[in-house]
């Protein structure tokens, strides 16, 4: 991992020193080591409000070395609910362990690779993936088998031959398939909150758009009963040998870019309306009422390759972008007018060591807009508040950083924040480097104590000192 000092000492030291400090730092922690490493980590529906915990549904992969095929994973996920859990439970965890809090529920074997995972707004059961094709593979996660990996397969990929193949080594089908697409599309994925649309990019250097309108109602079909955490086998199993799957043409294909597309992003209030960044360091805004070329070409957004883009969901003139040149930039499209290397970020956030390779707005909440998060290859993930910028009271802090997530011991590939629980993110490390092979999932909550008014904590904090000393026994 390409850290501050370089060394896999300085990083175990660092790891050993932020262990420690779990008790003040998180109102929950939960630590899952994965056998295979996962490219990416997304939250589904929560089906169950208990007491103390809620359960809740996530999206997982396994990213095989060919000896059992390439899976998609479906969990169940018990999240606890704020000050539930113990300080003393949430620090003992075993890293080679996995938590009892995540339990697999359903595995899909996926053609290909999965680097990416997309959860439709409207109905996060249904679900879009990237592999290493042109093609996005759509999924109803409900509705597809239960399917086990079995050890010594054929490595799953789009162009598996199925004849004469066992079966239980057979990828899944897709419930849909979008072409369009010249070249691989790997990491560049989104789709719409507004409608049923999909947003992709490539080493074509293209964004392409679709619409799944006309099949989304088939697609839910089979998963409007309420979802049970119980079995998870299906009365119609698909699998490559059996059928093909629909296939879908773009609505749209987008050219501006000279290089590979790395990420896309819908306009939260807009359907027509989306961003993308990539290898060719720019950030081109599109709108698809007015045709295929870029709205608004931003260049030289960064100094290097941008890896990451996204619209705060809260307030719509503000875009997040990440680079390999470490830092996170915030733009104001007001101020990004027509033509060529238009605009300036309004901020720079400069607190990684090394390329970022996500970032992610607030989501759940708009008094919180100006709160967002970043992860990187130096194994951090930071959270920041622009309304921090210039109101610093460390001034060897970076400005706006108010959170610094320290547990992996590798890069970080992607993180997810929780739309039904404010605050608990889940991330997730490619653990390669570090350890030779697989990964590490944590599910957690920073202590309320870190984010809420000064005023608050220091009033709470009063009140615990009194009640403290009232408790004390009199000489």
């Amino acid at each position: 991992m390409k850290e501050r000092g370089g060394s896999r000492a300085a990083v175990d030291e660092r790891y050993a020193q932020w262990k420690s400090l779990i008790p003040v730092l998180y109102d929950w922690f939960a630590n899952h080591n994965l056998v295979w490493p996962s490219l990416s980590c997304r939250w589904g529906p929560q089906f169950e409000q208990a007491t103390y915990k809620n359960r809740q549904r996530l999206y997982l992969s396994e990213q095989t070395d060919g000896s059992v095929p390439n899976t998609l994973v479906i969990a169940n996920c018990e999240v606890v609910k704020p000050r539930v859990a113990a300080a003393e439970h949430i620090s003992q965890f075993n890293e080679e362990a996995r938590s009892p809090f995540v339990k697999k529920y359903k595995t899909i074997i996926h053609p290909g690779e999965v680097n990416r995972i997309r959860e439709l707004p409207q109905d996060s059961r249904i679900i879009a993936t990237h592999t290493d094709s042109p093609d996005v593979l759509i999924w109803d996660v409900e509705a597809q088998p239960n399917r086990h990996a079995v050890l010594g397969a054929t490595d799953s990929r789009p162009d598996l031959d199925v004849n004469g193949t066992d079966s239980d080594n057979i990828p899944n089908i897709p419930d849909l398939i979008l072409r369009g697409h010249q070249e691989n599309a790997e990491f560049a994925l989104a789709m719409c909150p507004a409608e049923p649309y999909v947003l992709s990019g490539g080493k074509d250097k293209s964004v392409v758009w679709w619409s799944i309108q006309d099949h989304i109602s088939g697609l839910g079909d089979s998963s409007k009963s309420e979802i049970s955490p119980g079995a998870s086998g299906s009365k119609h199993s698909k699998t490559a040998n059996e059928k093909d799957s629909p296939k879908v043409d773009p609505r749209g294909v987008f050219h501006g870019h000279d290089s590979t597309v790395e990420d896309v992003q819908f306009c939260p209030s807009s359907a027509q309306e989306f961003c993308s960044v990539g290898d060719d360091a720019c950030l081109i805004l599109w709108d698809a009422r007015t045709g295929t070329s870029p709205a608004v070409k931003v260049e030289k957004a960064h100094g290097g390759d941008v890896h990451c883009v996204d619209w705060n969901l809260h307030d719509v003139n503000y875009i997040l972008t990440g680079s390999a040149d470490n830092s996170v930039r915030m733009w104001d499209r007001r101020n990004l007018g027509p033509g060529g290397g238009a605009g300036s970020p309004i901020h720079k956030f400069e607190g990684h060591k090394a390329a970022v390779l996500c970032v992610q707005a607030c989501i759940w909440s708009p008094d919180k807009a100006s709160v967002f998060g970043s992860s990187a290859e130096d194994g951090f993930l930071n959270v920041w508040d622009h309304d921090k910028v210039g109101k610093k009271k460390n001034p060897n802090s970076p400005g706006g950083l108010f959170f610094q997530h320290a547990g992996h011991r590798d890069k970080i590939v992607d993180f997810h924040w929780n739309s039904s629980d404010p605050w608990t993110i889940v991330s997730v490390s490619d653990d390669g480097e570090s350890t030779g092979g697989g990964g590490t999932l944590q599910i957690w909550r920073m202590s309320d104590l870190i984010y809420r008014p000064e005023d608050e904590v220091l009033s709470e904090l009063e009140n615990f000192k009194s009640h403290l000393a009232s408790c004390t026994p009199r000489a």
